[in-house]
C-alpha cells in the first residue's frame, strides 16, 4: 500500500525526506512490483540513522507490514528473519531455542536489514559489526527477481554493508551461537583522565565495554562493563572511580529505568548488550549522533585528541561514547580489515552549533585514517572517505553489476561512493 504521508521523518525528526511516495508493502512480491515500477526507489529500515544515506526523491519503501517470519534452526544453529524484523523480535525466539547472537546494538528496536546495511555494531574485543553474523541474505533487485547471496558467492563480503544500493533486504539469516548469560555492571565518577589513559585497558575489561563521558575537561565518565559472571567484577577504586550503588543511564538525568538490568544481577544476554530494554520506545528525538572508527592501536591516541578538544564538544554534547570492534571483511565497514575504538557523540539538537566542533574532531582525528560510521552525521570530505575503503572498486563493481540503471542511488550514496 502507499501512504498519504509524505515526505516523512527518521525517528529523531533530523531527516526529513524527499520521496514523492512512502510505500508499506505487505508482501515481498508487492516490494517486487514496487521496484520495477520506480525510477527511483530505496528501503528504510527502523529509520534510526542520522545521515539522508536512506533518503530518496523517488519511492520510499518501509518493510515494516511484511510478516514478521522469524524461523530458528538449532540444527544449523541459525535464525532467519524477514526484511521487516528487529533485533527484539528476534531475540526471544533464539533465546527460546538456547541460541544467541554474539553482539547486539545499543538499541534492541533497531531493525536487522538497516543494522545489516550500515555497518552497525555493539562492543567487545572479539565482537565484530552485526552484519558479519549474515550468513545468507535475499534481495529484490533492480529488475525484480530475488537474488539470494550466502558465503558460498564471490560477492558476499560486498553483499551485506551495502548502503541499501544493491537492492531491497528481504531476508536474512543469522548465525547464532550457544547461549550465555552475562552481568552489568557501572564503575562511576572515573576521571576523564584516567579514562583516556587507559583506554585498552577499559574497553578489555567485560565480554562487552561502553565508557560514556561528556568530555569536559575535569569530568568524570561511567564505564559500563558487561561480562561473563564468572570473571572478575569492576572493584571500588579502579580507574580511580566508584562501583555504582543503583541504575545509571547513559545520559544523565534521563529515566533509569529505561536502561537493561544493572547491579550485577546475572541475565541472559539479550537482557544485558543493549543499553536500553526492548519494552520501552526509543526516544523520539532531540538529538544528533556521529561516530568514527579509528584502528585500535591508536585508541589511546585518538582518544586524548579528542578530549583536547573537551571545552569545545561538551557545551554541544548529551553524552559521548568509546566502544570496541573487532576486525571484519565485509567491504564497506567501518571496521573492515581492522580492529577499531568507535567514538561515539549524541550532540544537541542544534545542527549550525555541531558541525564547527565536527569539523575540529574530523581534523583531530584524521591522522589515524578515521572511517565516519555511514548511518551518523559527519562532514569528511568524499574523496576522504573513499580512499579509506580498499575494496571500494570492488564494491562499485558490484552495485554496477547488480544495478546498472542507478535504481537504488540516491544523493548520499553518489557522493561518497561515486555516481
Amino acid at each position: 500500500m502507499t501512504d498519504t504521508l509524505t515526505p516523512t521523518t527518521n525517528w529523531a525528526g533530523n531527516v526529513t525526506f524527499s520521496a514523492r511516495a512512502v510505500h508499506r508493502p505487505t508482501s515481498v512480491d508487492e516490494v517486487r512490483r514496487l521496484v520495477t515500477g520506480a525510477e527511483r526507489v530505496r528501503a528504510l529500515g527502523s529509520g534510526h540513522s542520522f545521515s539522508t544515506v536512506a533518503d530518496t526523491d523517488g519511492d520510499l519503501v518501509l518493510l515494516d507490514r511484511l510478516p514478521k517470519d522469524v524461523v530458528v534452526d538449532p540444527s544449523t544453529s541459525t535464525v532467519t528473519v524477514s526484511g521487516g524484523c528487529t533485533y527484539g523480535d528476534v531475540v526471544g525466539p533464539l533465546h527460546g531455542a538456547g541460541l544467541a547472537l554474539p553482539a547486539m546494538g545499543s538499541l534492541p528496536h533497531i531493525s536487522v536489514a538497516g543494522a545489516m546495511s550500515t555497518g552497525t555494531h555493539g562492543s567487545g574485543d572479539t565482537n565484530r559489526v552485526l552484519a558479519a553474523s549474515v550468513v545468507a541474505v535475499q534481495l529484490v533487485t533492480a529488475t525484480g527477481d530475488l537474488l539470494e547471496i550466502d558465503g558460498d558467492d564471490a560477492r558476499f563480503d560486498g553483499a551485506l554493508v551495502a548502503l541499501g544500493t544493491l537492492g531491497v533486504v528481504t531476508r536474512v539469516t543469522l548465525a547464532a551461537v550457544p547461549g550465555y548469560q552475562l552481568v552489568q555492571q557501572v564503575q562511576d565518577r572515573v576521571p576523564v583522565d584516567a579514562l583516556v589513559g587507559a583506554v585498552d585497558e577499559v574497553l578489555s575489561a567485560g565480554y562487552s565495554v561502553s565508557a560514556f563521558t561528556s568530555w569536559a575537561p575535569g569530568s568524570t565518565a561511567e564505564v559500563w562493563v558487561k561480562r561473563d559472571p564468572s570473571s572478575p567484577a569492576p572493584v571500588e577504586g579502579w580507574l580511580g572511580g566508584v562501583v555504582a550503588d543503583g541504575p545509571r543511564h547513559p545520559v544523565p538525568g534521563m529515566p533509569t529505568e529505561h536502561a537493561t538490568q544493572q547491579l550485577g544481577e546475572i541475565g541472559p544476554w539479550h537482557e544485558r548488550l543493549p543499553h536500553f530494554r526492548m519494552e520501552f520506545t526509543p526516544s523520539s528525538g532531540d538529538e544528533l549522533q556521529t561516530e568514527y572508527l579509528v584502528p585500535r592501536e591508536h585508541a589511546a591516541a585518538a582518544a586524548a585528541a579528542v578530549a583536547g578538544l573537551g571545552d569545545r564538544i561538551a557545551p554541544v554534547l548529551q553524552i559521548g561514547e568509546l566502544r570496541s570492534i573487532a576486525a571484519d571483511g565485509l567491504w564497506l565497514s567501518s571496521a573492515y580489515g581492522r580492529d577499531s575504538l568507535a567514538l561515539h557523540f549524541t550532540w544537541v539538537p542544534d545542527l549550525d552549533a555541531v558541525l564547527p566542533v565536527l569539523a575540529a574532531i574530523e581534523a583531530a582525528i584524521a591522522p589515524f585514517d578515521a572511517r565516519p560510521h555511514w548511518g551518523k552525521v559527519f562532514t569528511t570530505a568524499p574523496d576522504v572517505v573513499r580512499s579509506l575503503y580498499p575494496r571500494l572498486p570492488d564494491f562499485v563493481a558490484l552495485r554496477d553489476e547488480l544495478d546498472p540503471d542507478r535504481r537504488f542511488a540516491n544523493a548520499f550514496v553518489d557522493r561518497y561512493l561515486g555516481a
